[in-house]
């Protein structure tokens, strides 16, 4: 079918001269030439799906019919919701206006031959519900029906646009949906990109990268997280008697999203493209204030509607909980990761499934770093509680066996529901019997899954700060339902009194990280992942520098205003070219790579010599107290510092499909690792047969299929379960930020930043200068005697910030 469509390309030539302006905006590429390159489509053509206009709104919705299982699931979803929604509005209204609760509570005893009271007694009839019903009612009941009908328009418009998507899945990828819960996204991914070459979705690029459709899906996700991550957003509160506090719901989020990404007031002219008035610094002050007074006019806006917004809040909640609460009284006492535990440990151009799949990976250690730390006093108290609040439970449950009359006595059932979940409440504050306090380990586990932890908290994991800190990022579930409840009334606020002034930040923001990419237009420039540019010193390898400079050159301190904290940029970048590793990544990305892997090869080589790194971090200490050879990495996967790692299980987010990191293919490099191919090019992951003691025996592998040599340098083989990707990945994290720690540790005696660059000048500016160093790689809390420290000029500089 696509290969009937053929399509030409004709040059528009306007006299020589520039085309029109207004043209130019509507084309994504940068030329400034007098030519445009028009894509002309003969009419005999069939292509449906040739030069899409919104690319954005077309992957987003491809990604989402792949995750949401296809177009019969989202319909359903649809049509479930506006039933769930007619239903909570219909049953709330006759719990207000057709139940008299006198009879059915017997206050009012009409008939005393009655021992018990029916349901149709205590109901009232049509007639006496229209007399109940007041002013108020009936508003609430026409604003529901207002907003039904503006979600039944939605939904109808969600049916015509993915049954386009169902037909590009059909015909154009040759997917049908009873075959989506078997592929990954990847394999989805995949096939768009060979389709491109085809059907000419993106008229402006011949061929499609896997970053092109990552900036589509995720061009505001990746704003957001480069807000949050450089502290333009206002999310932290400091509050009497209690201290830092961080606030972020869905009503919240989705009120920063309206007003600054895809809102009528946002500034953004279309999903991919920023107005020009924000690249002016001319514009400056007036965008500030013509921003401002829109978020104060949606902050008036909510105060207006909180109300009914609260009541609907409150009324899901108790629909939504009760059942769970009755079946489970301790759910309210266990833990979820926040929004803002989202936001904050999300990489960039990281899609859900990858990050909801790498924090369900980390709620076991989370929960189990949480629950070692315990009051003594609230434990003694909890115990006692439950000793008491159990025993009067126990009586009543046994008078209920021995006689069920019991259960119709005043308040009894009332008395037994609210003992049980006093007993479960108590639960949370006793800790278990066999906990061992190691909170540092633990909290090395939780970073070797969620990637991202602050630095301060390094050697402080277990102070009560650091707990009250991480709470924030990983809250009680009553926590979060209590944020939900109060949203209504606290997001106005904050919109009004602390958004509304950092609105000069905002615009800055998007001038100066916003850039033009060729085929997919505005992007943030942090989603670029240019680790030369927006990466920090402190997290590059040491590896590459240039032990010939005589030049002294004092460092350049990096500029805070285009640097990510955390290691977003460095971390951001390994995970995406793991989790494609068909993408072929700029040239100081791969520098960056390479240097970092063998960096971390000269460190393992020099692990047998090096004292000092048994006594560093756990990492390096369980390695280097294992025998080099096959047993080495199987240590290692067994180390403190990942615990019983078990390759086999995999995580799996729906059905069949593995969406842990989504590989396209199992026959791969990885080349976004770096641990990893340091063990395969050690021969640490090798086997010789089913006798074998090495890492990959066991689980891992089916000894039938165990050649002489299972894993060559850099290869993924067919056999080899998806988890070993994220392990890659886990490990370069735990490698990265224990680098990172020797950086600052050396900066502590240099007065100055560590940094490094390439030679070739390929990874040189004035943020990289060079630092020389012996063969110091240990990264010990000392230099070693005779450490020189000198500097050369820079090659490249980098553009400040067009301040005004």
């Amino acid at each position: 079918m696509s290969q009937a469509y053929q399509t030409s390309y004709q040059p528009l030539d306007i006299g020589g001269e520039t085309v029109d302006e207004r043209e130019r905006d509507e084309d994504l590429s940068p030329d400034s030439q007098s030519q445009m390159m028009i894509h002309v489509v003969p009419e005999s053509s069939g292509a449906r799906w040739n030069h899409i206009e919104d690319l954005d709104s077309f992957f987003t919705r491809l990604y989402q019919y792949h995750q949401h299982h296809g177009f019969l699931c989202m319909m359903l979803q649809h049509a479930f919701e506006l039933v769930q929604f007619v239903f909570v509005i219909i049953f709330t209204t006759f719990l207000m206006t057709c139940v008299d609760y006198d009879i059915l509570f017997r206050n009012n005893i009409y008939n005393s031959t009655h021992v018990k009271v029916s349901l149709s007694e205590a109901f009232l009839s049509r007639s006496e519900c229209a007399d109940n019903m007041s002013w108020d009612i009936e508003l609430l009941i026409i604003l529901a029906s207002v907003f039904w009908v503006l979600r039944l328009i939605h939904a109808l418009l969600s049916f015509f646009h993915f049954w386009e998507i169902k037909c590009f899945y059909n015909s154009a990828l040759k997917i049908q949906d009873s075959e989506l819960d078997n592929m990954t996204w990847a394999e989805v991914q995949k096939r768009v990109i060979e389709v491109q070459v085809e059907q000419r979705m993106c008229i402006h690029k011949e061929e499609l990268t896997e970053l092109d459709i990552y900036h589509r899906i995720l061009r505001f996700p990746n704003y957001l997280l480069a807000m949050v991550n450089k502290g333009v957003l206002p999310l932290k509160y400091e509050l009497p008697f209690v201290g830092e506090v961080v606030f972020l719901t869905k009503g919240l989020k989705y009120n920063i999203e309206l007003l600054l990404f895809w809102g009528p007031w946002a500034p953004f002219k279309n999903n991919w493209h920023l107005n020009e008035e924000f690249k002016r610094p001319e514009r400056r002050r007036e965008l500030s204030e013509h921003l401002s007074k829109f978020i104060l006019y949606a902050g008036i806006i909510n105060l207006v509607f909180f109300p009914f917004v609260l009541l609907w809040q409150i009324l899901y909640s108790f629909f939504f909980y009760a059942e769970q609460l009755k079946r489970e009284p301790g759910t309210l006492g266990s833990r979820r990761w926040s929004h803002y535990g989202e936001v904050y440990l999300r990489h960039f151009n990281e899609l859900d499934h990858e990050l909801y799949s790498r924090l369900s990976r980390g709620y076991r250690a989370a929960t189990q770093y949480m629950n070692i730390f315990s009051s003594p006093l609230m434990a003694i108290i909890a115990r006692h509680v439950a000793f008491v609040g159990g025993a009067v439970f126990a009586v009543l449950a046994a008078l209920s066996v021995y006689d069920e009359d019991v259960l119709q006595v005043e308040h009894v059932l009332t008395l037994m529901t609210a003992l049980a979940a006093i007993l479960a409440a108590s639960r949370v504050f006793i800790p278990e019997e066999n906990v061992v306090w190691c909170p540092e380990l633990l909290m090395s586990r939780v970073l070797a899954e969620v990637h991202y932890l602050p630095y301060e908290w390094k050697e402080k994991a277990h102070t009560s700060r650091v707990r009250q800190e991480f709470s924030q990022l990983f809250q009680y579930k009553i926590t979060h339902m209590v944020e939900e409840l109060v949203s209504p009334i606290i997001t106005p606020l904050i919109l009004i009194f602390r958004l509304r002034h950092k609105t000069t930040e905002i615009v800055d923001f998007f001038r100066n990280f916003t850039v033009e990419v060729v085929g997919v237009g505005d992007v943030c420039s942090f989603a670029q992942m240019d680790v030369r540019k927006h990466g920090s010193v402190t997290w590059k390898p040491t590896f590459g520098l240039d032990d010939d400079n005589e030049d002294d050159v004092p460092p350049v301190p990096p500029d805070p205003a285009v640097n990510t904290q955390g290691g977003k940029t460095e971390l951001s970048l390994l995970h995406f070219t793991k989790t494609n590793p068909d993408w072929k990544p700029p040239q100081e990305s791969t520098a960056f790579i390479s240097a970092l892997r063998t960096q971390a090869q000269k460190d393992f080589t020099a692990l047998s010599t090096m004292q000092e790194m048994q006594e560093e971090n756990a990492l390096y200490s369980s390695i280097n107290s294992l025998s080099y050879g096959n047993g080495m990495a199987a240590s290692l996967l067994r180390s403190p510092v990942l615990g019983n790692v078990n390759l086999h299980q995999s995580q799996v987010l729906r059905g069949g499909l593995s969406r842990a990191d989504g590989l396209p293919s199992r026959s791969t490099t990885f080349r976004g690792g770096i641990l990893t191919p340091v063990l395969q090019q050690s021969q640490c992951l090798s086997a010789t047969g089913p006798s074998s003691s090495s890492v990959i025996s066991g689980p891992l592998v089916d000894p039938v299929m165990a050649p002489s040599n299972i894993l060559s340098p850099g290869v993924q083989p067919a056999w080899l379960p998806q988890d070993m990707a994220a392990l890659d990945m886990s490990l370069s994290t735990l490698y990265l930020h224990n680098l990172h720690h020797r950086h600052k540790t050396r900066s502590s005696y240099t007065d100055g930043p560590p940094s490094a660059s390439f030679r070739g000048g390929a990874y040189a500016s004035s943020l990289q200068p060079h630092l020389r160093q012996g063969t110091d790689l240990a990264g010990s809390a000392a230099p070693p005697v005779g450490h020189v420290v000198s500097f050369r000029p820079a090659e490249e500089k980098t553009p400040l910030l067009d301040r005004p």
